[in-house]
C-alpha cells in the first residue's frame, strides 16, 4: 500500500494528514476554511486519492498559511507514498472542461520542483478564500513533492469554476501520473535509473 500518514505543528499550523496512492476518492477534509476544503476534496474524488486532512491554523490572519502549509505536507506525503518511484506511469496530463472554463494540467513525477502556472482570475476572492493563494497551494505542493506541474486556464468567466477545473485537472494529472503502469515492470521509468 501506498500510504502515508504526517503531523505538522508550527506557530502558525497544526496539520494531521493521511494518503492513500491506491484509494477511492474517500475524504474527510477540515481546514477552516469551505472552499479550500471544496478544492482538496476534488483533488480526492478526481485523483481516487483517499485523503484525510484536519487543519487548525491562524485564520485570524488570513487563509495564507492554512493553505501552504497544507501544500506542504500533502507534497511531503505524496512523495513519502510514492517512494522510490518504481513501475510508476510518471507523466500524466489531462484537459478537463467545466462549464465554460478549461484547463490543462500536465505533471512529471521527476525528483525536480517546478510549478508553471499560467491563470488570471476574474474576482480575488471566492467566500473567504484569496485566489491568489491557488498558486501558492501548487507552488507549495511541488517543492514537498519533488514534481513538475504545468497548470494552464485556457478559458474561464467564474472563479468559482476555473478553480475547481484547475483542482479537478490537477488530481487526475497527478493520478495518472503515480499510476501503476505494468508495461514498466517494475522498473523505474528514467534512462537515468533513478528519479
Amino acid at each position: 500500500m501506498r500510504t502515508s500518514n504526517i503531523t505538522r505543528s508550527t506557530n502558525e499550523t497544526k496539520i494531521n494528514l493521511s494518503l492513500a496512492l491506491d484509494g477511492t476518492g474517500k475524504h474527510e477534509i477540515a481546514t477552516g476554511n469551505g472552499f479550500f476544503d471544496h478544492m482538496l476534496v476534488q483533488i480526492a474524488v478526481h485523483g481516487k486519492f483517499d485523503i484525510t486532512i484536519y487543519c487548525t491554523g491562524d485564520m485570524e490572519v488570513d487563509c495564507h498559511h492554512t493553505v501552504e502549509d497544507v501544500g506542504i505536507v500533502l507534497g511531503q506525503a505524496f512523495a513519502e507514498a510514492i517512494g522510490d518511484k518504481r513501475g510508476i506511469s510518471r507523466y500524466g496530463s489531462v484537459l478537463l472542461p467545466m462549464d465554460e472554463s478549461l484547463a490543462l494540467a500536465s505533471c512529471d513525477i521527476s525528483g525536480r520542483s517546478h510549478l508553471s502556472f499560467d491563470a488570471k482570475f476574474t474576482s480575488s476572492r471566492v467566500g473567504e478564500f484569496d485566489t491568489e493563494l491557488v498558486k501558492e497551494f501548487f507552488l507549495a505542493f511541488t517543492r514537498a513533492a519533488a514534481v513538475t506541474l504545468h497548470i494552464k486556464l485556457l478559458e474561464s468567466e467564474n472563479t468559482h469554476h476555473a478553480i475547481e477545473c484547475i483542482f479537478k485537472a490537477a488530481g487526475r494529472a497527478l493520478s495518472k501520473a503515480c499510476h501503476w503502469d505494468r508495461t514498466v515492470g517494475g522498473e523505474i521509468p528514467s534512462t537515468k535509473g533513478i528519479l
